[in-house]
């Protein structure tokens, strides 16, 4: 077996069960608001602070990628991982619990770019679309089945068997790693700019908490509190991005958005993002609400669309070898329009299987456009901004994911109150109709961002690795 697949096998059995992690609680937020004795939105923090720690500390991840060799890393974040899942799996109190779960984020969120810069280095451009369909596989897979597992573990065994049943997988992929796990790439050392990681910090933090806490805010985007953290990260951002321009050194090389594709990948990137996020938390409302479902009978329905989307993801990566970015991401952005129109006009009376492939159909197109729009912007790069283009991609979508969730959200309940306006007592009839308006609003601002994004598309090419880049494991290794 060849050395870099063995370091692929490496790479996905810890990606899994990091991916696995994501989701697992979710379907436990509610056993674990009665066994700690907190409300909903505090123990949303075990959902949210995920997502927050993750997205601060992306941008740290290029500079660390440089820092340190693949095998330390991997083998110290799956460390990281694991004292986290023990922390939270003998938690006493809702803190312990909260502190092993950003622990975890902390292992997960830079787990991601350390995988896809070594997978970047080690496959020519003519062999990622397969690699990273392989990994979009983990990506998407493993959340999917998360919440189903979850509900079976707490049934069963209890709450804390969702973190005790990890250890063994991630103990297995640290001694694997140990054993068959090589370096990739080169440890340059660069100087960390602490202004610039103060400044990432407080506006990835700032957007991604603003946006996310839009929805259960009072007032939402009108609130003080969150257009304060909303502004003062876009502040920051600007402030961040502006100092790169003068280091030697840049936390996060911005000089990525100076190639086309990259800077079109990304953006079509974003729209994909927000536009799956936003279904995925506006489709269970929806199914719950007017259409009546249990959140149990909810998650079925969309769990094939949600186990397609990971299926489809190693087969759109060997088509983008062999078609190129264009053939799949033009289609892929025009279905994903059309499913977006599909959505403003649904209704109560639609049959189940027909929810059900239209879910599966927006999940194929999600597949065809997501890993080639990255991968095809990230082929444009020379070697030495890899670790920079993956850590932008990376910070990239928990924040395009907590913007289009809460303008989504906040567009649907604007849409349903202006329905419900003049009536004093609405029935259950006239709120689901109201809803129902309320969707069809949001996804009309959801077609226009698939237009816009289809545009794009028209301008992508075909990204080729610069002259003179070589990739695969360094000479001493592959003697």
């Amino acid at each position: 077996m060849k050395k870099s697949t063995i370091i692929m096998i490496t790479f996905l059995i810890g990606a899994f069960f990091t991916f696995l992690n994501e989701t697992l609680l979710n379907i436990a937020l509610t056993e674990l608001m009665r066994v700690f004795n907190v409300d909903a939105p505090t123990v949303q923090w075990l959902a949210t602070g995920f997502m927050l720690v993750m997205g601060v500390l992306m941008p740290l991840s290029a500079s660390l990628i440089q820092w340190f060799t693949t095998r330390q890393l991997f083998i110290g974040l799956m460390s990281l991982f694991l004292i986290g899942t023990l922390i939270a799996g003998f938690a006493v109190n809702f803190p312990m619990i909260l502190a092993g779960r950003m622990i975890q984020a902390a292992g997960t969120g830079l787990l991601i770019p350390t995988i896809m810069n070594a997978m970047l280095n080690l496959f020519p451009p003519h062999e990622r679309g397969k690699v990273m369909g392989n990994f979009g596989l983990v990506m998407m897979f493993a959340p999917a089945i998360g919440p189903t597992l979850s509900g079976v573990i707490v049934d069963t065994l209890g709450w804390r068997w969702l973190f005790f049943s990890v250890v063994p997988f991630v103990i297995f992929s640290i001694i694997f790693a140990m054993r068959y796990l090589e370096n990739v790439g080169e440890v340059t050392k660069p100087k960390i700019d602490i202004l610039s990681v103060v400044l990432s910090t407080i506006g990835v933090a700032g957007i991604i908490y603003g946006f996310s806490s839009v929805s259960t805010a009072k007032g939402g985007f009108g609130n003080p509190m969150i257009l304060t953290f909303i502004i003062v990260g876009i502040v920051a951002m600007v402030l961040f991005a502006l100092r790169q321009r003068k280091l030697a050194d840049p936390l996060l090389d911005l000089s990525v958005f100076k190639y086309a594709n990259y800077a079109r990948g990304m953006f079509i990137f974003v729209v994909v993002v927000m536009a799956m996020f936003a279904s995925e938390i506006v489709m269970p409302m929806y199914l719950q609400g007017p259409m009546a479902f249990s959140a149990k009978v909810a998650g079925m329905i969309l769990l094939p669309g949600a186990l397609l989307n990971g299926a489809m993801s190693p087969v759109m990566g060997r088509i983008f070898d062999k078609l190129g970015p264009r053939k799949m991401i033009i289609p892929g952005m025009f279905v994903l329009a059309l499913v977006m129109l599909f959505y403003s006009t649904i209704h109560p009376g639609i049959s189940v299987y027909v929810f059900i492939i239209v879910y599966m159909v927006l999940m194929v197109s999600i597949s065809m456009i997501m890993m080639p729009s990255q991968t095809n912007a990230i082929n444009q790069l020379p070697k030495k901004l890899y670790p920079h283009g993956t850590a932008i991609g990376n910070m990239i979508q928990p924040i395009a994911g907590a913007m289009g969730i809460s303008v989504f959200v906040s567009i649907m309940t604007h849409g349903q109150k202006k329905a419900l306006e003049g009536i004093s007592n609405p029935t259950m009839t006239q709120v689901n109709e109201a809803l129902t308006t309320g969707v069809h609003h949001a996804y009309w601002f959801a077609i226009a961002l698939t237009v816009i994004g289809l545009i794009t598309a028209l301008f992508i090419t075909k990204s080729v690795a610069p002259e003179g880049e070589t990739f695969g494991l360094p000479e001493e290794h592959s003697k």
